[in-house]
Order: C-alpha cells, then sequence, then structure tokens
C-alpha cells in the first residue's frame, strides 16, 4: 500500500482511521435512504472534488479508478434502466424498455454506486494499513488476535503476487504454456495447487510465530504506535457534515431534475 500511495503528506492521513472509517460508514446508511435525484447528483460531483483534493494515488491511478468506478455505476443502473416499469415510455424494443421513471431509478442506483465507491475510495487511498489496524486495537477494542491476524494476511498480498509470478515464469520455462481450453484448464489447476500448499505453509507458520509472540493473550498489552486524537478529526468532521448540507441545499437552490423522490414516480 505504500508503493501505491505516493503523497502521505495530506491532512486526511492525519485523520484517526477508526473515526474516518465510523463517519464513511454512516454515509454510507445516509445516502443509503436518500431517493433525491438532485441530491444524489450534487453529492457525487462534491464527493469526486473531495477525492480528487485529498486522496494520496498518483494522478494516474487515481484517473483510472475513477474511469473504472463510472463504468461500474453505469453497468449497475443498466438493468433497473432498461427493464424498470414506467408510464411514459421513452424507448420499446422488444423486452428492453426504457421509461422516464426507470431511467430515473437506474440513475439513482447508478449515483448511489458511484457515491459509495468514492466514499470507499476516500478511505482507502487516505488509511495506511498498520496504523489502521493499530487504532482498530486501541479504539475499537478490536481484539488483538483478529487485528493482528487481518494485517498479518493484508502483507501477504504482495508475497503470493510475486509468488504467482514465479509460478507463471517457471511453467514457462519448463513448456507448460500451451493453449487451448483443456490447457488453461491444467494450468488453472497447477496455479491454483501450488498457491494453495504454499498458503497453507505460510499460514501454519505465522500462527505459530503469532502464537509464540502472545498474540492470543486475552490481558491488555502495550503497543509500538499509540493512535490518539487531534484537531484534523475535527476538521475531517467538519468537511464531512459540509460536503452532505451542501449536496441538500444545492438539489434544492439549483435543481436538475423534476424528481425529488423517485420511488414515487
Amino acid at each position: 500500500m505504500g508503493e501505491i500511495q505516493g503523497n502521505t503528506d495530506k491532512w486526511f492521513f492525519k485523520i484517526n482511521p477508526s473515526f474516518k472509517f465510523l463517519i464513511i460508514d454512516a454515509l454510507f446508511i445516509v445516502y443509503l435512504v436518500v431517493s433525491n435525484l438532485n441530491t444524489m447528483i450534487w453529492a457525487a460531483c462534491l464527493f469526486l472534488i473531495l477525492y480528487l483534493a485529498v486522496n494520496g494515488f498518483s494522478a494516474r491511478l487515481s484517473f483510472w479508478l475513477i474511469i473504472l468506478t463510472l463504468w461500474v455505476s453505469v453497468f449497475s443502473s443498466t438493468a433497473m434502466i432498461f427493464f424498470g416499469q414506467g408510464t411514459h415510455v421513452l424507448f420499446r424494443w422488444y423486452l428492453v424498455v426504457i421509461s422516464e421513471e426507470s431511467l430515473a431509478r437506474g440513475t439513482l442506483i447508478g449515483l448511489r454506486t458511484f457515491i459509495f465507491s468514492l466514499l470507499g475510495l476516500i478511505m482507502a487511498s487516505t488509511s495506511r494499513p498498520v496504523p489502521f489496524f493499530y487504532s482498530l486495537m486501541q479504539q475499537l477494542r478490536v481484539p488483538v488476535k483478529y487485528a493482528y491476524g487481518c494485517l498479518a494476511a493484508f502483507r501477504m498480498l504482495p508475497m503470493m503476487a510475486e509468488e504467482f509470478v514465479h509460478i507463471r515464469q517457471a511453467m514457462k520455462v519448463r513448456g507448460l504454456r500451451q493453449k487451448g481450453i483443456k490447457a488453461m484448464y491444467e494450468r488453472i489447476k497447477r496455479y491454483a495447487l501450488a498457491m494453495l500448499a504454499q498458503s497453507i505453509r505460510r499460514a501454519q507458520r505465522t500462527a505459530v510465530a503469532m502464537e509464540a509472540k502472545r498474540f492470543s493473550m486475552t490481558e491488555s498489552r502495550t503497543y509500538y504506535y499509540e493512535i490518539g486524537w487531534s484537531r484534523m478529526d475535527l476538521l475531517f468532521s467538519g468537511v464531512i457534515v459540509a460536503v452532505v448540507i451542501g449536496g441538500f441545499l444545492l438539489s434544492g437552490w439549483f435543481p436538475l431534475t423534476p424528481y425529488t423522490h423517485v420511488i414515487d414516480h
């Protein structure tokens, strides 16, 4: 994660990770019940601006993540747009029926997906793994064995990716890169068996090491990193509240569509 996050000096990295996690989870609930299409449009614009301003990813990676998010959002809305019910039909072609109502509902679902994705990107791009898990243990009282277990698993992901590359190179050297459906099936089976065996060995060694370090103890323990609170947490709360309220206010001042309650249409 440290290699992906290029700029970790931005102030969103200084926020308490658990507090950030809880606030973003609360935002999921807020926008899950919003049915005003104008509010969702303005909220999507404001959170996009916020993400571009605070994320720690490189400009190129941020661009492709936004493109991927847009693509997923459009894809999530197509089922409702093409096959939803409505009285004001705009387009009909066999089973595909697009109406004003289905278009509004589908757009609402797409915008909801886009906002949820942006919130997840804000969390992922401005949080370092080690402080996040330490904060879970210290602020949210997550048991040490679970938090360190998740952290150890997270650390294994780059190792598994490197191991996959080594297996692929070894198979290529040995001439096991034939084409065809049967060859593809055999190749997938070789990858799966090799990586599964290595993962079991690595997990066993990690479990023994954690047990030797007494990570299963239930008594309170000291931490190398102490995660606390700062003024940045208060500033973060103010920014999020301003963005949320701004989305509601702009939807009333500058409505872009007539759909203020999509469920009723």
